[in-house]
């Protein structure tokens, strides 16, 4: 007997183009194991229902006859049907006060929920993921809010000429416009007011290195954090080359016992040890870019109440903040609103602590959009789909009518399984007390 897995399109905003599964690997599945797909329509979906119909995929509204619905994001409350596996990014982990109220309608309709993002190895690290294509939009998109926001302030530059990444067909294209800018770079310079030009990155992991791969097409040249103020004495800068720093853990907090050498382990076991020093090089940069994994019990790395400060007087040398993980109110705290490609930024004012869509204004331009590997929907669905896939055959095998314990799911699966036939699962008991 075959197992039917149901396709569902993205409705969470026009920009989501985005697919779990492209039309080949979906027909190399049914092909291989004894698997049956349905797609649902869509408009915008970056894989037409042509391209669907063409690989021998069925497209159709309902999604009722398929136990397992596989989507990528949030599941709209009304959509939801009893007792079905929905496989997706649900956000709601950290007990995002936002999706509690589905993850609540799921539960009581007897769902069971799987993760994508909770899908780990062995070792802890995530075998699903769109990072290094949020890193590649977000460098894109960052150097091209620069360019406006010195264009507001009337500062000829060259990152002008870039544009946002969802306006480039391929991140093939994207990437010969940065080339194109570089040579400018390099031909031209950069404008003596932006002598240094230093961007910083929070983090070094998938984000940040997908996000430094576009960085890198330009004349970069890297320095440690701790070198950054060096670059400012005796004219050490160079106009014709942006400066590249990447904080890892231990320039970013130190323990606040003193004489404490800093420990990388005890930091992520004992957090509330360490206090954020980020604050002390943000002075010397253009732009930041943030790419680093953050839950609350970490430190702040960057505050209102440090921002208050920066901006009370004359305008600093930071004017964007790429805030690529996008953590609400979280590692960067002036990240006060997620936006979306059509309005993708805002300027924060840290005097009167509101967000004002655009460029123009006191305080950084903050890029936060919420879903930026959806600005490039074609690779970043091929290279989501071609890991996936390998994931399938198991769920398609899985007992979800036997308990927890012994419906078969492979060790990844197991744990990303967050609610289980309406029962948050061992590993997630404690988001029970943001359920409700």
């Amino acid at each position: 007997m075959n197992i039917k897995f149901g396709i569902r399109r993205e409705d969470i905003n026009k920009w989501e183009k985005r697919v779990p599964l492209i039309p080949s690997h979906a027909r190399e599945l049914a092909d291989r194991y004894p698997i049956e797909f349905r797609v649902q329509p869509s408009k915008i979906r970056v894989f037409s229902d042509d391209d669907y119909r063409l690989a021998g995929i069925p497209v159709e509204e309902g999604l009722s006859p398929c136990p397992i619905v596989l989507a990528l994001k949030e599941i709209p409350i009304e959509l939801i049907e009893k007792g079905k596996t929905y496989v997706f990014f649900s956000h709601t982990a950290k007990g995002q006060s936002q999706n509690m109220p589905m993850l609540k309608k799921m539960m009581d309709m007897g769902c069971t929920v799987i993760d994508y993002e909770k899908m780990v190895d062995e070792k802890g690290r995530r075998v699903l993921y769109f990072g290094n294509y949020a890193g590649h939009a977000g460098m894109i998109d960052t150097l091209w809010t620069l360019g406006r926001r010195l264009g507001v302030e009337g500062i000829a530059n060259p990152f002008t000429g870039l544009e946002p990444t969802h306006r480039y067909k391929s991140l093939v294209e994207a990437k010969e416009a940065v080339g194109h800018l570089g040579a400018k770079l390099v031909k031209d310079g950069l404008p003596p007011q932006l002598d240094p030009l230093i961007i910083g990155f929070f983090g070094y992991g998938h984000v940040s290195q997908g996000a430094q791969e576009i960085l890198d097409l330009l004349p970069v040249e890297s320095v440690r954090p701790a070198d950054i103020p060096g670059l400012f004495k005796g004219g050490a800068g160079s106009r014709r080359i942006i400066y590249k720093a990447v904080f890892h853990e231990e320039d970013m907090v130190r323990p606040i016992e003193a004489g404490r050498a800093f420990d990388l382990q005890d930091y992520y076991t004992h957090p509330e040890g360490y206090r954020a020093v980020t604050e002390e090089f943000v002075p010397y940069l253009t732009a930041l870019v943030n790419g680093i994994y953050w839950t609350p019990k970490f430190p702040k790395y960057i505050s209102k109440a440090f921002l208050k400060k920066l901006y009370a007087g004359a305008q600093p040398r930071l004017r964007v903040i790429g805030d690529i993980t996008c953590d609400i109110n979280g590692s960067i705290e002036c990240t006060v609103q997620p936006t979306d490609s059509e309005n993708p930024v805002y300027v924060y004012d840290p005097i009167e602590d509101k967000a004002v869509t655009g460029f123009a204004g006191r305080g950084p331009a903050v890029l936060a959009v919420y879903n930026l590997p959806a600005e490039l929907p074609l690779e970043s669905s091929t290279y989501f789909s071609g890991k996936f896939k390998e994931h399938v055959p198991a769920l398609a095998a899985a007992r979800f009518d036997k308990p927890f314990a012994e419906c078969g799911l492979t060790d990844v699966l197991r744990r990303a399984v967050i609610v289980y036939r309406g029962q948050l699962a061992p590993d997630y008991v404690y988001l029970g007390e943001f359920v409700g």
